[in-house]
C-alpha cells in the first residue's frame, strides 16, 4: 500500500500494458511507425490516449478540439472514441507529419470526424470564436509549442461549455518544472501550472500520467 503514486519500472509498465491496454490493430500499427521516427517520442503514450478516450465516452463528448496533432495518434483515440456524428477541430502547422496521420485515420475509417486545420492554432480558435462557437465544445486537448500554452488554454476555456474538459498535455516536463527554467519552454509550462492552480473558472487535477497530464473542467 502507498499514498504516493508508484514509480513504474519496466515490468510494471508493461503489466499496465498488458492488463489494461485495448489498442485496435490500426492504433498499434501507428504507434509501430513511429518507433524509428525521429521525434517519435512527441507521440502521447497509448494508456494515455485510453486514458482520454475514456473521459470523452465519460462526458458524452460530441464537438472537441486536439491543438498540435503531429502523427495523430491521440486524435485517432478521441475520433474512435467520439460517437458517430461526433467531430474534432484538429489544429497543426506540419504538413509532412499530418500527412502521416491522415492515412492511419483512412484507415481506421474516422477521417470524416477530423476538421484538420493546417494554420496558426490562435488563429483557428479565433476564427471559431468569431464564427460564435464559444462553449460549443465538450473536450479539448493541447499538446503544442509549449510557450503558445497559455493562449491557446485562455482560448479553449471559452470555446468548451460549462461542465467541459481541457486536457493540457507534457505539464510536468520531465520533471523539469521543478528546477530553475533555463528555457523558454520550462518557464511557460511553470508559469501556467501556477496560474493553473488558483483559476478559480475550472475544477483542476494534475496527474502524473505520460509526462503529465492537467485536467481543467470548466466551471
Amino acid at each position: 500500500m502507498s499514498n504516493q503514486t508508484l514509480n513504474l519500472d519496466d515490468d510494471l509498465y508493461q503489466y499496465v500494458l498488458a492488463n489494461s491496454l485495448r489498442e485496435l490493430p490500426v492504433q498499434t500499427a501507428l504507434r509501430a511507425a513511429m518507433t524509428e521516427h525521429r521525434f517519435g517520442r512527441m507521440q502521447i503514450s497509448p494508456e494515455q490516449g485510453q486514458f482520454m478516450a475514456m473521459l470523452i465516452k465519460l462526458l458524452g463528448a460530441r464537438k472537441t478540439i486536439e491543438i498540435g496533432v503531429f502523427t495523430g495518434y491521440s486524435t485517432l483515440a478521441t475520433a474512435l472514441a467520439l460517437p458517430a456524428d461526433g467531430s474534432i477541430l484538429a489544429c497543426d502547422i506540419n504538413d509532412e507529419y499530418t500527412s502521416i496521420a491522415k492515412e492511419y485515420w483512412e484507415r481506421a475509417e474516422v477521417s470524416h470526424k477530423i476538421n484538420l486545420r493546417l494554420q496558426s492554432a490562435v488563429l483557428t480558435l479565433d476564427e471559431r470564436l468569431a464564427a460564435g462557437e464559444a462553449e460549443q465544445y465538450d473536450f479539448a486537448f493541447i499538446d503544442a509549442d509549449k510557450v503558445s500554452y497559455d493562449a491557446y488554454y485562455e482560448r479553449c476555456l471559452k470555446l468548451v461549455r460549462r461542465g467541459g474538459l481541457i486536457a493540457i498535455d507534457n505539464t510536468l516536463w520531465s520533471g523539469k518544472v521543478t528546477a530553475f527554467a533555463d528555457d523558454a519552454d520550462t518557464l511557460a509550462l511553470q508559469k501556467l501550472n501556477t496560474k493553473l492552480h488558483t483559476d478559480q473558472r475550472v475544477d483542476l487535477s494534475l496527474l502524473p500520467i505520460g509526462d503529465g497530464l492537467t485536467l481543467a473542467r470548466k466551471r
